[in-house]
């Protein structure tokens, strides 16, 4: 059997809004030394940060191949690679080019999984990319039957549940991939603890459908619920989360993967070097924006 395609998928690929966007890119080195051109991640496109953290390729890969195929079919699709250490290959898909399209996916995403979605604009961009993330997905699996005598392997890894829309959509059209899904802290519990600090204790009295809907995310509370229980195999970073995710959505983790540290990142250095790699790091984000529309080096290494 040929070595598996792993396809990592969340919204802060190539975008910085939290803390998944370090998980994914302190990674990448350590998946991109395993898995080579096997790895790739999943994000929507997002003009501003993917000028200076993203640069388009023409590749012979698997996701080139998928995404070129995607292109034109209508879907607004970007290949290329991760501007970070191991320089991952991403697929970035601007999922509002299709927004003619919301309506339609809106009405199967409650035919298919009784889930409404309402008509906030969050909400709205997740299915919309959950859709074309799917078929990104199929299209590549669709691929890899043709192309290939011996069967390859399509791990697809969804992470937070604005990266994983796709997976009852996944699990709908019964591909053949293995989905992974990660929680990194549970929406409704979010909620719960902002207005009671002590309510890890109330857990198991909670109707989680009724708070859900009592703070108006019923919608995507039903999203992430859909996404744990379609997933293979469902994880969290931490025991705490695990109880959380048993008792609001239902299903027990199936394993718990602390988030790693890297422990280079913390070796006690003294502050000249701190201060050189400050400063460093502010002409390393200088350069990709000024040179890497037109050169293309590793900056770890210049």
């Amino acid at each position: 059997m040929k070595q598996a395609l792993v396809v990592e998928t969340a919204w802060e690929v190539c975008w910085q809004l939290g803390g998944i966007y370090t998980v994914l890119r302190s990674k990448a080195p350590a998946m991109t030394s395993h898995l080579g051109d096997n790895y790739c991640l999943v994000g929507p496109y997002n003009q501003s940060t993917a000028e200076v953290e993203f640069e388009a390729t023409d590749e012979d890969t698997p996701f080139h191949k998928a995404a070129k195929v995607l292109a034109q079919k209508g879907i607004k699709i970007y290949v290329g690679r991760w501007l970070i250490t191991g320089r991952p290959i991403v697929v970035l898909i601007d999922f509002l080019a299709l927004w003619h399209k919301v309506s339609e996916y809106k009405y199967f995403f409650w035919k298919d999984h009784q889930i409404d979605a309402g008509d906030e604009q969050e909400v709205n961009d997740v299915i919309l990319f959950g859709y074309q993330v799917a078929e990104f997905f199929q299209e590549l699996e669709s691929q890899e039957k043709e192309l290939t005598e011996e069967s390859v392997p399509i791990i697809g890894h969804f992470h937070e549940w604005m990266g994983g829309a796709a997976i009852p959509i996944l699990r709908h059209s019964k591909t053949n991939i293995a989905i992974s899904f990660t929680t990194h802290a549970t929406l409704l519990g979010r909620y719960l603890a902002s207005d009671d600090p002590f309510f890890y204790g109330r857990l198991p009295s909670i109707d989680p459908h009724k708070a859900a809907a009592d703070r108006g995310i019923y919608n995507r509370f039903a999203i992430e619920r859909a996404a744990v229980h379609g997933a293979h195999s469902f994880t969290t970073v931490s025991d705490i989360t695990a109880i959380e995710a048993e008792h609001l959505l239902g299903r027990k983790p199936d394993v718990i993967l602390p988030n790693g540290l890297n422990i280079r990142k913390f070796a006690a250095v003294h502050e000249s070097q701190n201060l050189h790699q400050r400063y460093k790091q502010m002409i390393h984000e200088f350069v990709m924006g000024h040179f890497f529309s037109s050169y293309n080096f590793d900056l770890d290494n210049t």
